[in-house]
């Protein structure tokens, strides 16, 4: 992996090379994953790195301020979605892209709609995945995720999904300390006013039996440019790699301005 210095903090980061011939072109496409998660586990993992730079693209994936290599902060003020969209912008920067699209999943989504809204010159489409109307009302995850993260191992979690994310981040070799800062911070909703303004082209894919993000159809009724494209019987977990995920993304790209 490659890293750069975004405004004090080192970010790890892949840049792969979209396959010569295809019909992407090259465009730039940056992925931003979700919580506890990493670039490899949310986007090689799951083939969206393959399936992308053969389609003609040209992939750029980072690992998050607290997550994967990147490096480990322990303030939650450091995890706010607008210094977490300011990671984004400044790698497209450091990598002298002027204009990328920019897919994100969950917390990722949040970090991209939050970087579309601040910096729309730079986002040359929107694709949200594993969040919908949550982002506007910011239900979804309960609270004890933290507290659970930093728990001796062995103690109960507070409910079962703090117990899946506890589980989910010793997986990934994750710094639970840091992670635990960082869902303290990094939830922020927008408001009506702000997703009326972004006209950005967007995409929002939701899992049909996804609990956590709330309705993507009802999220894209607040957009001006947005549509849903429903994930049947996928739910938080299992819609990210799901195969028609990926075929609706390539869909929309293929046919986005």
């Amino acid at each position: 992996m490659q890293s750069f210095d975004s405004d004090g903090v080192q970010i790890a980061f892949i840049d792969v090379p979209a396959k010569e011939g295809a019909s992407g072109g090259g465009d730039p496409i940056l992925l931003i994953h979700g919580f506890a998660s990493n670039h490899a586990v949310n986007w090689v993992n799951t083939l969206w790195v393959r399936y992308l730079t053969e389609a003609g693209y040209r992939v750029i994936a980072l690992d998050n301020r607290g997550h994967g290599q990147s490096e480990k902060l322990y303030d939650p003020g450091a995890y706010t979605s607008d210094q977490m969209a300011g990671d984004a912008v400044r790698l497209l920067r450091h990598l002298g892209i002027a204009r990328a699209d920019v897919m994100g999943y969950s917390m990722g989504a949040r970090i991209a709609a939050h970087m579309a809204l601040d910096h729309p010159t730079e986002v040359r489409s929107l694709l949200i995945g594993g969040l919908g109307f949550n982002l506007v009302d910011g239900r979804g995850l309960p609270q004890g995720i933290a507290e659970a993260l930093e728990a001796p191992a062995g103690t109960p979690a507070p409910n079962p999904t703090a117990a899946t994310f506890r589980t989910f981040a010793e997986q990934t070799k994750s710094d639970l300390r840091a992670l635990a800062a960082c869902i303290r911070a990094s939830r922020q909703t927008l408001s009506r006013a702000e997703l009326s303004a972004i006209d950005t082209p967007t995409l929002i894919s939701v899992g049909t039996l996804d609990t956590v993000a709330g309705s993507g159809p009802e999220l894209a009724k607040l957009m001006p440019n947005a549509r849903a494209l429903d994930l049947p019987n996928r739910d938080h977990s299992t819609a990210v790699g799901d195969r028609l995920h990926r075929q609706g993304v390539l869909e929309f790209l293929a046919q986005r301005p």
